[in-house]
């Protein structure tokens, strides 16, 4: 196991994922500032926080839970992500590699929860 949640490659990818999607909001329309930027921004982020949080708890079976909230708030923003497509607010190859990125942290996010799942009695 890692030494630290800045160890973890799902926490890695998913500050990526996460600096990619500020960048990728900065060129929305300005009045999706308070709408779809701002909400695509509080997934993303939610993502690599819940992580570091859910280490922070020194509890198998809470860093569980918080796994559980990065991979709804990954679904939420994949969502967002192709109402973000469907506006024609980014192309489709950007489309396909933040999923492909989000495809990525969401196989490291279960990988991680069936250890710590393995590790916690029930």
């Amino acid at each position: 196991m890692a030494k630290t949640f800045l160890d973890l490659d799902c926490w890695k990818l998913s500050i990526n994922l996460t600096k990619g999607i500020y960048l990728l909001t900065k060129a929305f329309p300005k009045e999706e500032l308070f709408v779809l930027t701002s909400q695509m921004r509080r997934a993303a982020i939610s993502i690599p926080s819940n992580i570091a949080e859910g280490w922070s708890k020194n509890s198998p079976k809470d860093f569980v839970r918080f796994i559980n909230i990065s991979q709804g708030s990954l679904s939420e923003l994949q969502t967002q992500l192709i109402i973000a497509s469907e506006l024609n607010y980014l192309k489709n190859d950007s489309l396909n590699q933040y999923l492909s990125q989000i495809q990525e942290i969401g196989g490291l996010l279960g990988g991680l929860k069936k250890y710590l799942c393995q590790k916690t009695p029930n």
